[in-house]
């Protein structure tokens, strides 16, 4: 039997009362269902990154602080990433764009899919804000992604994804472990 794959769910917001905490476990939940998945929630919050400080450029791989080679070894370890963004004012949040700034190869030849949230658009414009990150960073972005509205999935606070949502995210990671696992016989 073949080594599980490894997906990171990545939140990509650290806004006190943000929703990417349920939104995350929905689709973590989804993906870990799915036989020889490993599915982990990673929070760019608990990493606590400052404003890039390292003094050289990500793709030198030399870094000089401890939060930087913590969160470096961690995205290492993962075969693809599914974000899970709001959209503020058209694109990600800064933390999220700063998290993914600090590196570089670790990146590499990779998968990844999105869940966005948002009011009107549902965070699709993040989404294509983080799809030219993505293909700068060598990582292959799946098409089919998830875009919430805050109206529609979300009954105030609480997370209560349509019906239909349920299948968006399952056609997502179907096409995410596809290339997941395409991509892990490149870097290997």
């Amino acid at each position: 039997m073949s080594e599980a794959l490894k997906l990171a769910v990545i939140l990509g917001s650290v806004r006190p009362g943000r929703r990417a905490d349920a939104v995350g476990r929905w689709v973590q939940r989804h993906a870990a269902r799915r036989p020889g998945v490993e599915a982990e929630v990673v929070d760019i919050a608990a990493y606590q990154l400052p404003v890039l400080d390292e003094p050289l450029p990500a793709a030198y791989g030399r870094y000089a602080h401890p939060h930087t080679q913590a969160w470096a070894d961690t995205i290492a370890a993962f075969d693809g990433y599914v974000f899970v963004t709001p959209e503020y004012n058209r694109s990600i949040p800064g933390p999220l764009k700063n998290a993914i700034d600090f590196l570089y190869a670790e990146w590499h030849n990779k998968s990844a899919g999105f869940v966005s949230y948002g009011m009107d658009a549902a965070g699709t414009r993040a989404v294509e804000h983080l799809r030219v990150v993505m293909g700068e960073l060598q990582v292959a972005d799946v098409r089919a992604q998830v875009a919430l509205t805050l109206g529609g999935d979300f009954d105030g606070d609480a997370f209560q994804p349509l019906p239909y949502r349920s299948g968006q995210l399952d056609m997502m990671l179907d096409q995410l472990t596809t290339w997941s696992h395409a991509l892990r016989t490149v870097r290997r």
